[in-house]
């Protein structure tokens, strides 16, 4: 919290109720939190593609989480939220390493490897050729600085934010909104995917180390294409996970509205 300490500091408050003004701020961290957890699988389905690729497209991708830690001379419990990097998910537990050093934490440290769930993170952000998809906590604190502090801030971070009453989920989303509904990769490996399956049927069944198939992989996703080439190449829809869901039950965990008819 020490970058919203110092651009929410006095000088932010002067003439104002600081009651009110920080009862506000944190009400649209909060919402902020919320919106970052709904719109998680943008992230996911992200970084699914990304780790398909052979030249990586991202700048960075990360989740912000708050760690808390209890002292016995503080009456309150003492709360930091830092970024973790190098995510993974199996469609239940995000996990990733700690980028930051904590301030005052004791109890993690730089590079220790951190276990959450989705309505347990703060924030999640990504970079592609210099500009933020995410970033929802970020933009409300951008949204409290005068243009030279929001200025200064950007070039601190050497990153396109945009406006900062928009966040923005998908690549080149303003000028392909189709991009939400469906990866680009998606749409483009239809033709590769399908013959990959049919020289390799037995995809169809493998189970990975995290328990998942590649259907419940491609529900987690988001990724219609890929699941209906799965269903056609003769996939069995309803294989159940090493935690004993079938991908559906993840495509609705996840809220990916648009994949419930492809299982019907």
């Amino acid at each position: 919290m020490g970058l919203f300490s110092t651009l929410f500091g006095k000088k932010k408050i002067q003439g104002r109720n600081k009651n009110v003004f920080y009862a506000q701020q944190d009400e649209l961290m909060k919402q902020a939190s919320l919106d970052a957890q709904t719109n998680f699988k943008y992230f996911w389905r992200e970084l699914y593609w990304e780790q398909r690729r052979i030249v990586p497209a991202h700048d960075f991708a990360m989740v912000k989480v708050p760690f808390q830690q209890k002292f016995s001379r503080e009456k309150e419990t003492l709360v930091e939220h830092m970024w973790v990097n190098n995510i993974s998910f199996n469609g239940e537990v995000i996990t990733g390493e700690l980028v930051n050093q904590p301030n005052r934490l004791t109890n993690v440290d730089k590079g220790d490897i951190v276990t959450r769930k989705i309505d347990e993170i703060g924030d999640w952000m990504i970079s592609i050729k210099g500009k933020t998809y995410g970033g929802f906590t970020i933009q409300v604190m951008r949204s409290g600085m005068n243009d030279q502090e929001r200025e200064h801030h950007d070039t601190t971070w050497g990153l396109d934010f945009g406006d900062y009453n928009e966040v923005l989920l998908v690549y080149e989303q303003k000028e392909k909104p189709e991009n939400l509904a469906e990866h680009p990769m998606s749409k483009n490996m239809t033709e590769k995917m399908s013959e990959f399956l049919k020289d390799n049927p037995e995809e169809l069944t493998i189970i990975d180390d995290d328990g998942l198939s590649l259907l419940h992989k491609e529900a987690i996703a988001g990724n219609k294409i890929g699941i209906k080439i799965l269903l056609e190449q003769g996939a069995d829809k309803d294989i159940k996970s090493g935690s004993g869901k079938t991908a559906l039950e993840y495509a609705e965990a996840m809220g990916w509205e648009h994949l419930i008819e492809v299982f019907e």
